[in-house]
């Protein structure tokens, strides 16, 4: 990539770039010492991936194939601000409710969810659904 290009890139990001922190990318000959420059100049911090590492990547690319498969793939994104609530609102479902298996099914933020014993549960007239994300999923919690 060019250094007009990496302009053209850092211009489209407008005030987007300010929130940025670092620029992560690998090491394919397109990212020049050009398109760093331009970066850096905006105060971003450049980091290289190690050489050989193909699954270093992997934890992001398991984040978007969850965005697809959960969301992005079930609902028409109407344009850019749709997309930035639709998103937000998934965080918050992610982060507060959904359930995490390398947390023993608890979500991250675990202080909405206080921990429950599944044998107080018997009756399912006592569990109420609550549909969030536009109505894409649904959360469930036990009735009060």
């Amino acid at each position: 990539m060019d250094r007009a290009a990496s302009r053209n890139l850092a211009r489209n990001l407008d005030a987007r770039i300010a929130g940025l922190r670092s620029l992560i990318h690998d090491r394919d000959p397109l990212y020049t010492s050009a398109f760093r420059e331009v970066f850096k100049a905006e105060g971003l911090r450049m980091v290289t991936t190690l050489p050989r590492t193909p699954r270093m990547n992997a934890s992001c690319e398991r984040v978007i194939s969850t965005l697809r498969r959960e969301l992005l793939d079930r609902i028409l994104i109407l344009d850019e601000r749709h997309l930035a609530l639709v998103l937000q609102a998934y965080l918050i479902h992610y982060n507060g409710h959904r359930p995490h298996q390398s947390r023993y099914q608890r979500p991250p933020n675990v202080t909405t969810q206080p921990a429950r014993d599944v044998t107080e549960l018997n009756d399912l007239r006592s569990i109420r659904r609550k549909p969030v994300v536009t109505g894409m999923i649904s959360e469930y919690q036990p009735a009060a």
